[in-house]
């Protein structure tokens, strides 16, 4: 960005957030899985004190975000909400919109989509279900991962071990009698959600509430967030969950798709 600065006009800039959106754009010519301090200081040439306290403000303000190991700084997930993703230049909750309304039009549930949050989903659309059931279900705050059928799904893109430290991060309190609350529970239930291409939220965050959801991607094949449907518990869910979970991660699909990316097969059809 220095070369977008004459001379003259450099006495009028800021020098902590010049190099603040320096690091910015040093990230995001970076190789996807990012780059360590050290690699950012030399990159930046500024010391590893100032570096690093430069990345972690922007991680605060979800600017750029820390996977293990590492830990490597990427860009984050704030830039989604600015709008700056997928070549059209649309806020996600726009570009999913007629996903999540087709799906809402073809299960009867709410839907929603989230992005992902250093782990956690971070709601920001929605399409409420039909009737007069209406659940809580606020936009722009970060819910807790582990008992989101959104927030598994994201989990479930991340290694065990990047699992652990966003979960140390967030804890596994209790929400209800269901809410799985240790951590070898969780990432047996994630492996399932791997091998089935989505994850279930079976009471775990509110008593007679159920949600599936499934992650999508981006142009690079990383996890950015995952769409959700939910609904009233049935007393036998088994294959509706099963059926409806087909649906959901082939509208995860079709985002995908939207952002770029290129999403696996999809289930063969099915109908509720």
């Amino acid at each position: 960005m220095t070369n977008m600065v004459d001379a003259g006009e450099r006495r009028y800039t800021v020098g902590s957030l010049h190099r603040a959106l320096q690091l910015v754009d040093i990230v995001a010519a970076a190789p996807t899985e990012g780059l360590t301090v050290s690699e950012l200081t030399r990159r930046l040439g500024a010391s590893k004190s100032t570096t690093f306290a430069l990345a972690r403000t922007l991680v605060d303000f979800g600017y750029l975000r820390m996977v293990e190991p590492g830990p490597r700084y990427q860009l984050g997930l704030a830039l989604v909400r600015l709008g700056d993703i997928a070549s059209a230049g649309l806020p996600l909750a726009e570009i999913c919109q007629p996903v999540l309304h087709d799906l809402n039009a073809r299960t009867g549930l709410t839907i929603r989509a989230a992005i992902n949050e250093a782990g956690r989903p971070l709601f920001v659309e929605r399409v409420d279900a039909p009737g007069a059931i209406r659940f809580h279900a606020p936009l722009g705050v970060p819910e807790l991962p582990h008992v989101s059928s959104a927030g598994k799904a994201i989990l479930a893109s991340m290694s065990d071990r990047e699992v652990a430290s966003v979960i140390a991060a967030t804890g596994m309190p209790r929400r209800t009698a269901h809410t799985i609350t240790t951590l070898d529970d969780l990432l047996a239930d994630l492996a399932l959600v791997r091998e089935r291409g989505y994850a279930v939220d079976d009471e775990e965050d509110f008593d007679g509430v159920f949600c599936v959801g499934a992650a999508f991607r981006d142009h690079a094949g990383a996890c950015v967030g995952a769409i959700s449907a939910t609904g009233i518990k049935r007393e036998s869910a088994g294959p509706y969950v099963e059926d409806l979970g087909a649906l959901v991660r082939d509208a995860a699909a079709a985002i995908t798709v939207l952002l770029g990316g290129s999403p696996v097969p999809p289930a063969p059809g099915r109908s509720l």
